[in-house]
């Protein structure tokens, strides 16, 4: 072999690992980002390591930046940008008394608050309200840029917990989806200028639902897919990720009420697309939007999102001392009867969603009595009283799971079957939106103020 042939093996064989190894490093980052409501497939588990375990108001907060408005939307990380929505300006809530979480514990209720602050401060009435998109640098929380669109059509009531920022937004790397309470989507390339624009509570029906509407995004493919169960009509819509055209939509009926984010589970003939709402569980074909199984009864007002893991589906069906379960994917019809794998009939939550983390189920109740139970058996493992009150779905990552209460404690326990609590980290701000987790931090967005935790 000449002295120029090895030369070019040697340059080759080097090129080879710099291109592995830059591959290898675009693969860990991407796995690192958090695109979507609960994250990575939808989990609310983190890859990471080595993630924050104390802080307080002084101590171990990277950075903290004011958003332009309220909202109770979770952030989303793509690389070094975070993005999140929130709303400016006054839309209406509802009149009539406003149900709570803590409603039997007097102590508890007391120290629940409507968004932006106490009750008597709430408006009744519209004002000029924007709906507004931020994206902000994960490194240091620099706002990079900011985009606002005015909320127009009919405008619907929300509980005064929320507004019509609750839905979380979603991106596939080139463009942020941003969907809002009362209908109105917009998607923004990565440096926020608007791509397309729709507005399902004018072009469709009016998004009227018992106390405003909650349901993220889901991403599939090339597909934006929707879940609006409402009074009026419920439906679901897939669009076309570049375009906003409708590829499909599926009509569900009336009536029919859901606060849940739709799950798409990964199959090997094409994934499916699992829908927990008040009539039952209906699980459709994500590509043409056909029905493929269902399970489960009635239950009033299903706000958790299931998880997928393990080959099984998990999920709660939401309203207070809920059921849960786990299901196998695959069927085809009523699969009431023979792809439940388990049911355990209390326990669970009225509102965050179910955390699936080494083979261990961890779910909280609204007042923050933590369960953790065997994935494969739906067993109880242990139960343990942290107090306070719960909104925020739980995230887990390296051995800890965090669980954040409205009253601004983060609850940060050690993964296992026995329950140990290794921190309570407090910050004084009230806290619906569920935290995100990316390359080492934890980001957390209060009513109006976003946290970066960590390093």
């Amino acid at each position: 072999m000449t002295t120029t042939t090895i030369r070019v093996v040697r340059e080759a064989a080097r090129a080879f690992i710099g291109g592995t190894l830059l591959v290898l490093a675009a693969t860990d980052l991407c796995a690192q980002d958090w695109p979507q409501w609960r994250g990575p497939s939808s989990l609310g588990v983190s890859p990471g390591s080595e993630l924050p375990t104390t802080w307080s108001e002084e101590a171990n907060i990277a950075w903290r930046a004011p958003l332009a408005g309220l909202g109770t939307s979770s952030p989303i990380v793509w690389g070094d940008r975070l993005f999140v929505t929130s709303q400016v300006g006054s839309a209406p809530v509802a009149d009539g008394v406003h149900p709570q979480l803590a409603r039997d514990d007097q102590t508890l209720a007391e120290r629940e608050n409507p968004i932006g602050g106490r009750r008597q401060e709430t408006a009744r009435t519209a004002s000029d309200v924007w709906l507004v998109v931020e994206a902000f640098r994960r490194s240091d929380g620099v706002r990079i840029w900011e985009y606002r669109a005015r909320a127009n059509g009919p405008m619907p009531e929300s509980h005064e917990k929320h507004n019509l920022a609750t839905p979380t937004p979603a991106t596939d790397g080139q463009r942020v989806y941003a969907w809002f309470g009362n209908g109105q989507i917009v998607a923004l390339d990565m440096d926020g200028r608007l791509v397309w624009t729709r507005h399902l509570g004018v072009e469709y029906s009016t998004f009227e639902t018992l106390w405003g509407h909650g349901s993220s995004p889901a991403l599939y493919n090339d597909l934006l897919i929707l879940l609006c169960d409402h009074r009026v009509a419920s439906y679901l819509v897939a669009l076309d990720t570049r375009t906003g055209r409708e590829r499909w939509k599926v009509d569900r009926g009336k009536g029919r009420v859901s606060h849940s984010t739709p799950l798409v589970v990964p199959r090997p003939n094409g994934g499916e697309l699992l829908v927990n709402s008040s009539e039952r569980i209906d699980v459709y074909d994500p590509t043409t939007g056909t029905l493929l199984w269902y399970a489960g009864t009635q239950r009033q007002t299903p706000i958790p999102s299931a998880v997928f893991a393990g080959g099984l589906i998990f999920l709660s069906r939401g309203y207070r001392n809920s059921d849960y379960m786990a299901l196998r994917p695959g069927g085809r019809g009523d699969v009431t009867s023979t792809h439940v794998e388990w049911v355990a009939p209390s326990g669970a939550s009225y509102v965050p969603s179910i955390v699936h983390y080494d083979g261990l189920l961890y779910m909280t109740n609204e007042i923050g009595v933590v369960t953790c139970a065997d994935a494969k058996t739906g067993e109880r493992v242990w139960r343990h009283r942290l107090g306070g009150l719960f909104f925020a779905s739980p995230v887990a990552g390296d051995g800890k799971i965090y669980l954040l209460s409205e009253t601004g404690d983060t609850f940060v326990m050690r993964a296992g079957r026995t329950p140990h609590v290794l921190a309570q980290n407090a910050l004084n701000e009230r806290f619906i939106a569920s935290p995100a987790i990316s390359q080492g931090r934890l980001f957390l967005r209060s009513d109006r103020t976003l946290f970066a935790i960590g390093r």
